[in-house]
């Protein structure tokens, strides 16, 4: 069964199995696959099976649909195609076909990074009793679904919040603190719009928990 890789820029999110005729992509909690940020539009685009074929269309959306870097009205794609909606990407990956697999998911070096270890320490509202987070993978969540390492408590009467709040990826030069839900986080008190490189004592806030990131000496 064909699949989608899903990504939020280099970060991995999750893989989605096309096993209905037609999904629909964009910004709108009525689409299948809901891409939360707000450069993408309503509905922006949509992936169908015609004769054995999938095929993206886009919907006259704001900032275009791309597949390998070329923007398109409509395309059929074949195994390894990166499908690109603003700074999400979808690796199709159909492992009947009989082209090579999808170098995009090829697995990254097995060496570790060689960056100085860093860590999230608890300073406000924690949701559970852990007080510290060690960032030891390429990329850790905070949010409410089960694929986020580190939780957070919402704030507000209702609760509420994004599954997925932000990703912090860990590279060799350092770690980069990115947004998924865009102004929904704040890095040292201001609304987090884009990727910053956390620091020494650096504050990020998700919902009502607030959390130091920090080198381990």
């Amino acid at each position: 069964m064909p699949k989608l890789m899903l990504k939020f820029e280099a970060a991995f999110i999750k893989e989605i199995k096309l096993d209905k005729p037609a999904f629909n992509l964009g910004r709108k909690p009525d689409n299948d696959i809901v891409l939360d940020n707000a450069a993408v539009s309503g509905h922006h685009c949509k992936m169908y099976e015609s004769g054995g074929t999938w095929f993206v269309e886009d919907l006259n959306s704001t900032n275009g649909t791309f597949i390998n870097n070329k923007k398109v009205l409509k395309a059929g794609l074949k195994s390894g195609d990166t499908v690109t909606v603003v700074k999400y990407s979808l690796v199709y990956v159909d492992e009947n076909a009989p082209a090579v697999h999808a170098p995009a998911e090829a697995p990254l070096p097995a060496q570790k990074p060689k960056t100085s270890q860093g860590a999230l320490e608890v300073l406000e509202n924690p949701s559970d009793e852990r007080k510290e987070f060690d960032l030891t993978a390429l990329s850790t969540y905070i949010g409410k679904s089960s694929q986020a390492a580190v939780p957070y408590k919402s704030g507000g009467l209702f609760g509420g919040g994004p599954e997925l709040a932000v990703v912090i990826t860990m590279r060799p030069e350092g770690y980069y603190l990115n947004p998924i839900k865009e102004g929904y986080a704040k890095y040292n008190g201001n609304p987090l719009n884009e990727k910053v490189v956390l620091k020494d004592d650096d504050t990020i806030e998700v919902g009502a928990t607030r959390f130091r990131f920090f080198i381990r000496k």
